[in-house]
């Protein structure tokens, strides 16, 4: 097992770009095609190098936080998935966007349940729906800032929200806005309208879209040049021709570097649902630990951890509708469910330096007498890595609350897991070597982040998991007043304004890698 050392971080940030192809509702690439939209734009503009390096990173990342808050997309409008795919051909004028809202609030719910949607919308609904542009350039900058990447990328990142009117993001108009952005954002917008409709209605819409949205000048280029900027575009694929495009010189990724971009990977996928947060770190440390405890040989044993942190990335193309319901999922749900392994091998497979990795991942719920997915492998054919993670994924799946179960006790989670090697579907010295990490699994901490008490730090991990402040007070005992007390102390000391934005920093500072859910 040869996993990499050293690895471009190119192929690193254009394979989470398949992820956030996945959250946009959006076929796989479709990033990478804006993004070498956006560089031919480049080229035409004569920008340098850095300013084309700064495209090049804040076009592949200028959505990875798209699915920071689907856990309020899905509760307000249904299918996250579906929202975002419809988002993206929306008419975003004032009279439009209330037009896209009421025809999205609710869907796929009951008549009933509908209604009552759309009539609390106007109040908590209409003030998370402001704020989810921020939330989603926070995420992507924090993300930015773990690959390591410069004040110039994630200034243009910060402004990918803008709009040439000035009624985007931060209210920032004309050549305010830097140009890297104005480029980033043309791009997508194009890029989205000539995989639905060809270049013809790349053109209408860019034109459509000119003084308000975009760049008057930038359409004006963009037209004059669409046909050599739209070549072969709606190609197969365009991983080779997006990796070579990187400006500049190779960025190389060491081996502790690939270890924190992996984690930040599988942090921000997490992200996906709040009964997620801390999972990939959780099964990454459980299944690393396990491994060694087998005398697995170190370079193994490094592999399985580091499949461990994005096994779950493939969970991106599924929607919260399915994620987060709390009753029984039906024959097709379960089927989505079941195509999230292979979405996260998918992912990893496009970069050969990740092939080792991806190649365990994609194991993590396979079963060893073939009742697993999503290939239903038996037997010999899964290796002790992928017997390993499956282990460890299984151990902290139970121990973590769930929209239709509460935690198992560490306890009952361990005599779950000892049924399933009894019934042949787990290996037993795996499960037993996950087991005993999981009970030496002591963590202190001498003092908690931006000065949070105690108590603080408790509200801040039930408020992550999405608990509205009622159940936080029923769970906890105390009046709903007291918590919302609670909460505004939180926010004052953390910086964060909601939900979403709490957890990225419940997630930034680790604080739910050991909490009992």
């Amino acid at each position: 097992m040869a996993a990499p050392t050293r690895v471009r971080l190119a192929e690193l940030v254009a394979t989470i770009s398949l992820g956030t192809d996945l959250g946009l509702g959006q076929p796989m690439e479709h990033v990478i095609r804006q993004t070498l939209i956006a560089l031919r734009l480049a080229d035409l503009l004569d920008l340098s190098s850095a300013d084309r390096e700064v495209v090049y990173y804040s076009g592949l990342l200028a959505w990875v936080g798209c699915h920071t808050d689907a856990y309020e997309q899905s509760k307000w409008f249904g299918d996250d998935l579906a929202l975002k795919r419809d988002a993206m051909f929306a008419d975003w004028s004032p009279v439009g966007a209330a037009r896209f809202l009421a025809g999205h609030v609710g869907a796929g719910a009951p008549p009933m349940k509908r209604v009552r949607a759309g009539l609390a919308f106007p109040g908590g609904g209409r003030r998370w729906f402001s704020s989810m542009l921020e939330n989603h350039w926070r995420t992507a900058d924090l993300f930015a800032d773990r690959l390591g990447l410069g004040e110039d990328v994630r200034g243009s990142l910060a402004q990918s929200y803008e709009w040439w009117d000035g009624r985007g993001l931060a209210g920032l108009a004309g050549e305010e806005i830097r140009l890297t952005s104005r480029v980033v954002y043309l791009a997508d917008v194009v890029a989205a309208f000539e995989r639905f409709g060809g270049p013809g209605a790349a053109l209408a819409c860019a034109q459509q879209r000119s003084g308000s949205q975009l760049d008057p000048a930038l359409v004006e280029l963009f037209c004059a040049h669409a046909p050599e900027l739209l070549t072969g575009i709606d190609g197969e694929s365009h991983w080779s021709e997006i990796i070579a495009a990187e400006p500049g010189l190779e960025r190389i990724v060491d081996e502790d570097g690939l270890d924190r971009v992996l984690a930040a990977m599988g942090d921000f996928a997490d992200l996906k649902s709040p009964y997620f947060i801390g999972h990939a770190a959780e099964v990454a440390d459980l299944a690393g630990r396990a491994a060694a405890a087998m005398g697995l040989a170190a370079e193994n044993v490094r592999t399985i951890r580091w499949a461990g942190l994005v096994h779950d990335i493939g969970r991106l193309g599924v929607s919260n509708a399915i994620w987060d319901k709390t009753g029984p999922l039906s024959l097709t749900e379960m089927e989505r469910v079941r195509m999230h392994p292979y979405l996260t091998e998918r992912m990893l497979t496009s970069s050969p330096a990740l092939s080792e990795i991806a190649a365990i991942a994609g194991l993590h719920h396979e079963r060893l007498d073939g009742s697993g997915y999503p290939r239903g492998l038996s037997g010999t054919s899964i290796p002790t890595s992928g017997r390993v993670l499956a282990a460890a994924d299984r151990y902290s799946t139970l121990t973590a609350g769930r929209p239709h179960r509460p935690p198992y006790a560490p306890e009952a989670a361990a005599a779950l897991l000892r049924d399933d090697v009894q019934a042949g579907r787990l290996d037993g010295p795996a499960v037993e070597a996950v087991l005993t990490s999981a009970g030496h699994r002591v963590r202190r901490r001498a003092a908690w982040p931006a000065g949070l008490t105690n108590r603080e730090i408790e509200l801040l991990r039930l408020m992550t998991l999405g608990l509205t402040n009622r159940a936080i007070a029923e769970r906890l005992h105390i009046a709903p007043k007291t918590v919302g007390a609670h909460v505004e102390h939180i926010y004052t000391k953390t910086g964060a304004t909601n939900r979403a934005t709490a957890g990225l920093f419940a997630m930034q500072h680790g604080l739910m890698s050991d909490f009992e859910r």
